[in-house]
């Protein structure tokens, strides 16, 4: 149920006495005197009764007492009656009611009209609860005020229910810019990267000019690096899931992870035997748990430790590796200051960081990592007792993933490529690369035309292609038709992100990532194109 607004229950009148009233005098909001000396009625005995939790107050007395409350009031608040009659209702109000609310609400009263909103009450232990709450004045033949009636609901669930869908509306709709961003962003350190390349290819390292362009490498790999954090919080960064043992995994990091903790820092380790295997890909594992372990280490500047365990998560069936949702969890635990409520919950959001400058896409990148595994991350943090980070991942069987590459094979320097590509400085840079190398290349700018092209030449041994490209034919679909017109040309990818690898004729698609480098085409290429002489 939702708030009630003012004219739906406005027009109601409490009577405690239970005199005769007219209908229209109760539709007015009017009762003929003022007193509960009669409780006996029907009035008195439906409000007792119902599970709404409703309370009258008088406001001719000082401070506007409360002067009434039925069972279902002190069933939701856990006061008993007597500590609430002769007590203002602002008992209530706690240290995250927002005041501007108690304001509104003491407007109206003051103003002697009705009122509805939502308030964060507290209850006697202390426990917050959200309370949609209705205020309406009661008045007499004569217009005098003589009551204020409120009944209350407990909507904290539904609040609930709304914050969560909101965050995840935001989260998707930030994840759906960030990832379109980064593809644009990849496409211009694909341009930078590449033509740094070509250009300390053809001044040679002994020149004064390759030490600066090898600095402008390392700055756009550092950006490029930078990229992929943002496509894996929007979840669009392909990963490499391997089968995986997390013990094996974080013994195997463990040197690594007591470097990055520094000497003030003690590390601990408590694995648990016999822990099932996952699929994920470790690099990025690597990546997710360091992110965590530097948060760890931010936390406690006075030194401490940090307790990196492995545990089993029961499935549906109450067994930990049952095909009904077993998993395994890495919990990282610290001795740190911990977080507020509102400061945890907003610890995953891009950007948000509590440090001070900087980008703030640690915990989002983790968040991101491990939803696109099939994961889910949880924080538990106490404010001077420390936080707990759990990374939670299906075992094996639940994970399916691609197939494992194929052996490269060396190709004939004669081969001929259709690079497709609708920007127009990636595409050249392309073709550059490969031509350095010795291959024929023909371009094309449009899924369209490189199907035109190959209708006319029937020499085009591979098909080298960008997935997103706007206002037509995307790569994918480029992919389906060359397979459905010429099934023994193959076909290479390249993308930014890529959430899922897709599966195209139950043949495995190859992707290369962007920013690539010429050593990376040409290294994919040796391995796809077969060989035999063309």
């Amino acid at each position: 149920m939702g708030v009630p607004a003012a004219g739906e229950l406005e027009g109601s009148v409490f009577n405690p006495l239970g005199n005769s009233v007219g209908r229209k005098h109760w539709q007015a909001g009017y009762i003929e005197a003022p007193g509960f000396q009669d409780r006996g009625n029907i009035f008195f005995a439906a409000v007792e009764m119902t599970r709404m939790p409703m309370i009258v107050t008088d406001p001719r007395q000082p401070d506007n007492p409360i002067v009434f409350v039925n069972r279902a009031f002190l069933d939701l608040t856990l006061y008993e009656e007597k500590d609430l009659m002769g007590r203002n209702c602002r008992l209530l109000q706690g240290p995250q009611t927002n005041p501007d609310t108690v304001g509104d609400i003491r407007h109206a009263l003051a103003e002697r009209r009705a009122i509805a909103l939502d308030i964060l009450n507290y209850k006697a232990d202390g426990t917050p609860f959200w309370n949609a709450l209705y205020i309406g004045p009661i008045f007499d033949q004569e217009g005098e005020l003589l009551y204020f009636f409120a009944s209350q609901m407990d909507i904290t669930q539904r609040r609930a229910s709304e914050q969560s869908t909101l965050q995840a509306q935001k989260m998707e709709a930030i994840g759906q810019l960030t990832a379109g961003m980064a593809h644009d962003f990849n496409n211009l350190l694909q341009v930078i990267n590449g033509n740094l390349e070509l250009a300390l290819l053809g001044l040679g390292s002994a020149t004064r000019a390759a030490e600066p362009i090898r600095r402008a490498q390392r700055a756009a790999m550092k950006a490029g690096k930078l990229t992929q954090q943002l496509l894996t919080f929007a979840r669009k960064q392909r990963l490499e899931p391997k089968r995986v043992n997390l013990n094996a995994l974080l013994v195997e990091f463990s040197e690594l992870l007591v470097r990055t903790l520094g000497d003030r820092v003690a590390l601990q380790l408590d694995l648990k035997p016999g822990l099932p295997s996952c699929k994920l890909d470790p690099t990025h594992f690597e990546m997710a748990l360091l992110n965590v372990l530097i948060n760890a280490r931010d936390a406690m500047p006075n030194g401490g430790q940090v307790r990196v365990s492995t545990a089993l998560v029961p499935g549906q069936n109450g067994a930990a590796n049952d095909p009904g949702g077993g998993q395994v969890a890495v919990c990282v635990a610290d001795e740190g200051e911990g977080m507020a409520p509102e400061v945890a919950q907003r610890a995953t959001e891009p950007f948000f960081t509590t440090k001070g400058p900087g980008t703030g896409l640690g915990l989002a990148m983790v968040h991101g990592f491990v939803q696109q595994s099939r994961g889910r991350l949880e924080i538990d943090s106490t404010p001077g007792e420390g936080t707990t980070v759990r990374m939670v991942f299906p075992v094996e069987s639940l994970v399916h993933a691609p197939d494992e590459a194929t052996p490269p094979e060396e190709e004939s320097a004669k081969a001929r490529i259709l690079v497709v590509e609708d920007n127009e400085d990636v595409r050249e840079l392309a073709e550059t690369m490969l031509e350095a190398a010795g291959y024929a290349v023909v371009s094309a700018p449009s899924g369209e035309q490189a199907l035109d092209l190959l209708e006319e030449d029937q020499a085009i041994d591979l098909v080298f292609t960008d997935v997103m490209m706007p206002g037509g034919m995307n790569g994918l679909q480029l992919a389906d038709q060359v397979r459905a017109r010429r099934p023994g040309t193959p076909v290479l990818v390249t993308t930014g992100y890529m959430d899922e690898l897709p599966i195209g004729r139950g043949e495995r698609l190859d992707i290369l990532g962007k920013p690539y480098r010429q050593e990376d085409l040409l290294a994919r290429v040796r391995a796809i194109l077969p060989k035999q002489d063309r």
